[in-house]
């Protein structure tokens, strides 16, 4: 036990002391070349070509492509089937008084839309699109769809192995499942892994990604920002640091507030966009559903378009990757497979719609053309300002509008995701440590104000994506509880039992 307390405190002052070097070589390049070398190592250790031939298929991507196919067959596409019973339910309609848990199903859900509606939506969709063409945005949508059901079966587990403290603090999500749910050696090592690659990808892609992809935007309106960087990344630290240091129920508050209006605004001016350029819907259309399985580039570019779009589709709305788990572990209900059903709208709202509004931005303005006007934006993959540029080219101060949506959706996406790192970091050393892991959190912020957008995109990349590998292990051997689950569930809500309970409670 003593030398566990060691080695515990000398991770955690190697990890204190890590922003502060990082910082120190941020402005004069060096953290680039360190992101550099360590992308190279995490990619051939964990993003291996599967496909055989020319074509690249990254084993990581394929293992959510197969995971997904696998959850929607064997839950009998819950994802069609459960859509107006999760409506209900988000409203409020079988919520009672007595139920155990620390926010409401609409905050958790909200909460983790605060995650997952974020930068990936406007700055990974115009990405995606740069590297695989219009296509990449069918294989996004039907990313999402897919997606929905890994979501639901990560959500109902969270709610079925989550761990009420004396405290009164929820401790749930992949770890919980994988440790307790497979037990012994190797689901403790399993959820080991997972807590530490949370870690790591809430720095990067719930945290530096997020605060460089906000930074590209804003300083093509605020030229004060272009040259002090750092200066935008304090601001950003702060407004950040002021709500997580209050825990889930602040960020929950913060978060049922922010999202609504955020995810209205954006799609407000999206939708603006489009019906101006109405015309030429049609054929974006097409030009979409016919690059998706174009062959003009070979079984490469086809390949490359399929990958692009789930790469995406799991970086927007993280399903299968574990992450929104520990969010809706919090929620107030006595059946796990009811909050598993609430977490469908989650990629649905995230990928099937908002990122499909942004696609069709991007092609119907055309700024995603590597030769074009935007060249330079594409090559350095700054999403959001390239989104920002399709904005710009219907009306002149739309940017200013994005600049105020990419900024709220940086915020709300960095919020969630310390939730999560935290919850992780407390999992690994104890809650007596989790401030330091805020503070650790908050510090990035600044980190990842002078960093590239480039390095920091496939540092994010590698890890959000890797919390699969892990998680979908347990999602594979616990789908037979969850099956289970799901079938009880629907016996009483078919015979009216679910129903007749809130009646009581009401009467």
């Amino acid at each position: 036990m003593k030398h566990l307390q060691i080695t515990r405190f000398a991770l955690l002052l190697i990890l204190s002391l890590l922003p502060v070097v990082v910082f120190a070589a941020g402005e004069n390049g060096q953290v680039d070349a360190w992101f550099t070398a360590l992308n190279s190592y995490l990619a051939t250790v964990l993003f291996f070509d599967v496909m055989p031939g020319e074509a690249e298929m990254p084993m990581i991507v394929a293992w959510l492509i197969v995971g997904a196919v696998f959850l929607t067959l064997r839950m009998g596409f819950v994802n069609l089937r459960l859509m107006k019973h999760a409506w209900y339910v988000i409203r409020g309609r079988y919520s009672k008084a007595d139920d155990s848990g620390e926010v409401s199903h609409f905050q958790a859900l909200t909460t983790a839309l605060s995650a997952t509606v974020g930068l990936g939506n406007i700055a990974g969709v115009a990405i995606a699109i740069s590297i695989g063409g219009p296509g990449a945005t069918f294989w996004m949508i039907i990313a999402g769809f897919l997606g929905m059901t890994p979501k639901f079966t990560e959500v109902t587990l969270a709610q079925m192995y989550r761990e009420v403290r004396s405290d009164g603090h929820i401790m749930g999500g992949a770890m919980e499942y994988l440790s307790r749910g497979i037990g012994g050696g190797i689901g403790q090592g399993l959820a080991a892994l997972f807590a530490i690659l949370t870690i790591g990808a809430s720095l990067g892609g719930g945290n530096a990604f997020q605060v460089g992809q906000a930074l590209g935007a804003v300083k093509e309106q605020v030229g004060f920002f272009a040259d002090n960087n750092w200066a935008f990344g304090v601001i950003m630290a702060f407004a950040v640091g002021v709500v997580i240091i209050g825990g889930i129920k602040r960020i929950a508050h913060t978060a049922e507030k922010i999202v609504p209006v955020m995810v209205f605004i954006y799609l407000l001016a999206a939708s603006w966009i489009i019906l101006y350029n109405l015309p030429m819907l049609p054929d974006a259309l097409i030009l979409i559903v016919k690059s998706a399985f174009s062959m003009e580039a070979g079984i490469g570019g086809l390949i490359g378009a399929v990958v692009q779009g789930f790469k995406r589709a799991a970086f927007s709305s993280e399903a299968g990757i574990g992450s929104a788990a520990i969010a809706h572990s919090a929620a107030r209900t006595p059946y796990p497979v009811r909050q598993g059903i609430v977490a469908l709208y989650e990629p649905f709202i995230d990928t099937v719609v908002i990122c499909t509004m942004t696609a069709l931005v991007i092609v119907i303005t055309g700024v995603y053309d590597a030769n074009g006007e935007f060249a330079t934006l594409v090559a350095s993959r700054e999403g959001a300002a390239l989104t920002s540029a399709a904005f710009g080219t219907v009306i002149s101060w739309f940017p200013v509008l994005l600049s105020i949506s990419v900024v709220l959706f940086a915020y709300s996406t960095m919020i969630s995701w310390s939730y999560y790192g935290e919850r992780c970091w407390t999992y690994l050393f104890g809650e007596s440590y989790s401030m330091v892991y805020r503070i650790l959190f908050v510090v990035f912020i600044v980190v990842g104000s002078v960093t590239s957008a480039a390095s920091i995109l496939d540092f994010s990349d590698l890890l959000l994506l890797s919390m699969a590998f892990p998680n979908f292990i347990g999602l594979y051997l616990l789908s037979g509880k969850v099956k289970v689950a799901l079938t009880e569930y629907l016996e009483k809500l078919n015979s009216g039992e679910l129903d007749r309970e809130v009646g009581r409670q009401e009467h």
